[in-house]
Order: C-alpha cells, then sequence, then structure tokens
C-alpha cells in the first residue's frame, strides 16, 4: 500500500504514524515526493487491475488513469457512506478482480453526479 497525497510529508508520517498504520504500508509519498501522477507510477510494478487508488477529486481520478490503476471515489459530501461502501463490498470486489468494468463505472457515474458544476470559490463570484 502506498499513500499518495498532496499534503506536506512529515505532516502525513506523523498522521499515520499516531494512528498505528505506518507499518502497514510501503511507502508514503507527501508533495516533496512529486505530484499524484508521478507518484503512483510507483504502482506500476503491480500486475492490470491490481492498484487501485482511492481518492475524493477529478484530479485524483485522472492520476489514476494516467498510471492505469483502477479508482475508487470518495463522493463529496457522503464521504462516510463512502467508506463505508468501500469496506462492505469494494474491497472485496477488487481483492476479487471484479473491480474493473462495469463496477467501477457505477462508482464513477455516482462521482460525476456528486460533483457541483461550479466549484464554490466561483459561485457567488
Amino acid at each position: 500500500m502506498l499513500v499518495v497525497s498532496a499534503t506536506p510529508q512529515a505532516a502525513l508520517i506523523k498522521e499515520w504514524e499516531n494512528q498505528g498504520l505506518l507499518p502497514l504500508v510501503q511507502a508514503i509519498c507527501g508533495q516533496e515526493v512529486g505530484t499524484k501522477k508521478e507518484s503512483l507510477a510507483f504502482a506500476k510494478l503491480y500486475a492490470k487491475n491490481r492498484t487501485l487508488m482511492i481518492g475524493d477529486a477529478p484530479g485524483d481520478y485522472k492520476a489514476a488513469q494516467a498510471n492505469d490503476a483502477l479508482f475508487y471515489p470518495i463522493n463529496p459530501g457522503a464521504e462516510e457512506a463512502s467508506w463505508e461502501r468501500f469496506y462492505d463490498e469494494a474491497i472485496d470486489k477488487f481483492l476479487n478482480e471484479e473491480f474493473a468494468g462495469a463496477y467501477q463505472q457505477a462508482l464513477l457515474d455516482e462521482f460525476d453526479a456528486c460533483l457541483p458544476v461550479l466549484p464554490p470559490w466561483k459561485r457567488n463570484a
């Protein structure tokens, strides 16, 4: 497992360490390592359909696509439900190689429907 984030490296390490999760990851790639797209390239060592990126933004999906990774979206406004769904069904679909295709597309369609047409900073402009 890799942590790929635009958060500063030191903050990520501290947070994962404080939660006792640091031993569970192969690497933590913060903003100093590079873009998400560049950092996710480390996962290209794995076979097709064996890399899953979890993210909450269209840019995360684009980074996954650029690296032939699957993508599980965390839907804005439904974060808790997204994580529950990941735990209840998506992780098993990924591990059983049933994630790619129709299942992922349904998730992406839901994600797209949750995204605002205009970002918040442009709504009142």
